[in-house]
């Protein structure tokens, strides 16, 4: 009887030894299968804040490059703006002389 029990509780071991490793399997599978989960959220969560970046990066190069064309705008107006008035002097420092020359031979004529 004693043999019989002695084998019966070496064979409630055994069982019990492969249902707990046939557990500790389901648990690692499933933990496994949480962490893939996990790595292809923090994947696509990586690639959101990289599309982020380069909307963030091409709209500060849009406004660069915007911000650069009203410079040149600005510097192109005030380039023309100059020499609209430098021409104005001149035409009127030309008026001038002709003035003053035209009432030099006046005076020379004796008029």
């Amino acid at each position: 009887m004693k043999t019989k029990l002695a084998l019966s509780a070496l064979f409630a071991a055994l069982v019990l030894t492969a249902c707990s490793r046939q557990e500790a399997a389901s648990v690692a599978s499933d933990a496994a299968d949480t962490a893939t989960e996990a790595a292809a959220t923090a994947t696509e969560a990586a690639g959101d804040a990289m599309d982020s970046a380069a909307d963030a990066a091409n709209s500060a190069a849009d406004a660069a490059g915007d911000a650069m064309d009203s410079a040149a705008d600005a510097a192109s107006d005030a380039a023309g703006n100059a020499a609209d008035a430098a021409k104005d002097a001149a035409g009127d420092a030309m008026d001038a002389a002709a003035d003053a020359a035209k009432d030099a031979a006046d005076q020379l004529k004796g008029n």
